[in-house]
């Protein structure tokens, strides 16, 4: 049984304004001051997008999703709303390749970690899926309408060329959510449950943060709470929870705060 109680007083102990706010959304579904919305929204460049590094010159497609999760997280579709926001994805949806997929500017080559380096096909791949979920969920929350509805199309077909004859993907193990996140959300079902098997096979050995993000994207995709692969997401959070109530980040304890709010809000 998971400690909600408990995980929401380590975000409270632990956590920054920023963290604090990401709580009061989950909790009471209330967005937080304008001030935190600014502090997030801060070095976005004049295109839409947000440089990889503070004061940098060029846009990322990896740091742009990244701002925009985390607007996401402040108020859901209201965040997605905000101008900044759109302004964003309207940057994403243009700087997708004519073959579909994304890939970082060839400027950033020498400053890239490697899930968004110029020129790699395991990266190129990761990028695609990341920018292409983005897309996904603001169409779903614009309503009926075809906003962004050539990108997610060419996004799909991208996708599906990528995968083998058993539904797995190219490269990194978040790749294979996202892929299937955006084939859920773009009516390729079959498709989408091919990636989803395939990822179950893992859920039993994920780290926690893998397995709180990857169920808090498939929830957000529409992905349903009873679906296997959801609710064996669910089990792995259960056992790796401590008893501080957080969740272990795969990176520095600093980040345990963040990979706790992500299972919370896959939890909700």
């Amino acid at each position: 049984m998971v400690d909600i109680d408990a995980a929401i007083g380590y975000v409270v102990a632990r956590g920054d304004s920023v963290d604090r706010a990401h709580l009061s959304f989950l909790r009471t579904g209330a967005p937080p001051a304008e001030e935190i919305f600014e502090h997030v929204e801060m070095g976005q460049m004049p295109t839409g997008g947000w440089p990889a590094q503070w004061g940098g010159d060029v846009a990322s497609i990896d740091a742009t999703c990244f701002r925009l999760a985390e607007l996401d997280g402040l108020a859901g579709v209201a965040g997605l709303g905000r101008t900044s926001a759109m302004r964003a994805l309207d940057w994403l949806a243009n700087r997708q390749r004519l073959d579909g997929f994304w890939e970082e500017d060839p400027a950033l080559r020498d400053s890239a970690p490697p899930w968004a380096m110029p020129g790699d096909l395991e990266a190129r791949f990761y990028l695609t899926v990341n920018a292409a979920f983005w897309l996904a969920v603001a169409a779903v929350d614009a309503g009926p309408s075809d906003v962004y509805a050539g990108p997610l199309a060419q996004a799909a077909r991208a996708i599906l060329d990528s995968l083998d004859d058993h539904g797995s993907w190219p490269g990194f193990l978040v790749s294979g959510w996202l892929a299937g996140a955006v084939l859920h959300r773009t009516g390729w079902f079959y498709e989408s449950a091919r990636i989803f098997v395939v990822l179950g096979d893992r859920v039993r050995t994920m780290s926690a943060a893998d397995a709180a993000w990857m169920l808090a994207a498939l929830r957000r995709a529409g992905v349903t709470p009873d679906d296997s692969l959801t609710a064996a997401a669910r089990q792995r959070l259960t056992e790796l929870q401590r008893p501080d109530g957080a969740w272990p980040s795969d990176d520095a304890p600093a980040f345990d705060v963040h990979t706790t709010l992500t299972a919370l809000r896959a939890l909700r």
